[in-house]
């Protein structure tokens, strides 16, 4: 029978490494086996885990909800075709700015490290700890917040921030743009309560997995659009075996956030499968009190707030276009390139 309860040891622990994982002058997380295959940090146990409650909730005949980029609306701005005119133009401030902003925004995700769920056993009617629900504070939330932005306990080691930044000089050089802003968070508009039938601090935890779950998912996106670029063999050409080894770099985070995708697929997913207490005495099954909100917050990621980043995004690119020569003639050829009806 697979192993369904572990400990937060087990989950925090490493594979043996062969060799450590340094690029671009960065010390990172994770490293490499005999065969020089690179192997994610702190997943020695974490997959088997998922693996396994995983496994478990289909034998109790639930699947797991959908959380693939099929989710996602198919194009960004700029798409590929709008990436490489602006970088064959000579304008690579908008790609320097996303992966140092996305540099930025994994930093953040640190602050996993320090939070802690309220235990759900409390409002569950099931018994959780053979579940990933009941091993959020055991690692998982750490683990997840140690990949995003290091571990606290480990600070030598740089983690995702630090990958994007190496992927970025690789490409660029270091400091070969000025330092963008601090990005802006684009909050969900408060609509009030969405799961009045259980107590608030477990409807906001329940809200945040869900949000980073679509984080996530979005994020796939991103690597692709990445890899794309960065392996493009019209671009970058006095940089190409730097830019493959960025290529190379945004493959390893993307190898590493698997296991997030994965472990909040299935926390998500064994919500459905269980009964809550609710605050009236009662009870009421996860789906009915699960899949309104997580149908709500794939909305949010899939369309809203994908419309009004394209705004922002279309507003200033032109401004960058418009720079060039005959700026206004190539504004009219980077709005040609999409075929999803943005307009200046």
């Amino acid at each position: 029978m697979a192993k369904l309860k572990y400990t937060e040891a087990e989950l925090m622990a490493e594979h043996e490494y062969a060799k450590p994982h340094k690029e671009a002058g960065y010390l990172l997380h994770g490293g490499f086996d005999a065969q020089g295959t690179y192997v994610s940090p702190r997943t020695l146990h974490r997959w088997p885990a998922v693996h396994a409650w995983q496994n478990a909730l289909k034998e109790r005949g639930f699947p797991l909800v959908d959380a693939t980029s099929d989710l996602l609306q198919p194009e960004t701005v700029p798409n590929l075709e709008q990436q490489r005119f602006l970088l064959s133009n000579g304008l690579g401030t908008s790609l320097w700015n996303g992966l140092t902003i996305t540099g930025i925004v994994e930093a953040r995700g640190q602050i996993l490290c320090e939070f802690t769920a309220p235990d759900f056993q409390d409002i569950i009617v099931d018994d959780v700890s053979e579940m990933s629900i009941g091993h959020l504070n055991k690692g998982l939330l750490y683990g997840h917040g140690a990949d995003e932005g290091g571990d606290p306990k480990r600070p030598e080691y740089g983690a995702h921030d630090a990958m994007w930044f190496a992927s970025r000089d690789l490409l660029f050089g270091k400091d070969a743009y000025p330092m963008p802003g601090e990005p802006t968070n684009i909050s969900r508009p408060d609509g009030g309560r969405r799961m009045p039938e259980i107590p608030e601090a477990y409807e906001n935890t329940l809200l945040l997995l869900m949000n980073v779950l679509m984080i996530e998912v979005r994020a796939e996106a991103f690597f692709s659009f990445c890899c794309s670029i960065m392996r493009d063999p019209t671009l970058f050409q006095d940089r190409r075996e730097d830019a493959e080894l960025a290529a190379t770099m945004v493959e390893r985070i993307r190898e590493d956030e698997a296991i997030h995708v994965g472990y909040l697929q299935t926390v998500v997913s064994e919500m459905r499968s269980v009964t809550f207490k609710t605050v009236d005495g009662g009870t009421i099954d996860g789906v009915e009190l699960i899949d309104k909100a997580w149908n709500d917050m794939v909305h949010w990621h899939a369309v809203e707030r994908v419309e009004i980043e394209r705004a922002e995004a279309v507003e200033r690119l032109l401004a960058e276009v418009r720079t060039l020569p005959e700026g206004e003639a190539k504004v009219a050829d980077f709005l040609a390139m999409s075929d999803a009806g943005i307009a200046a």
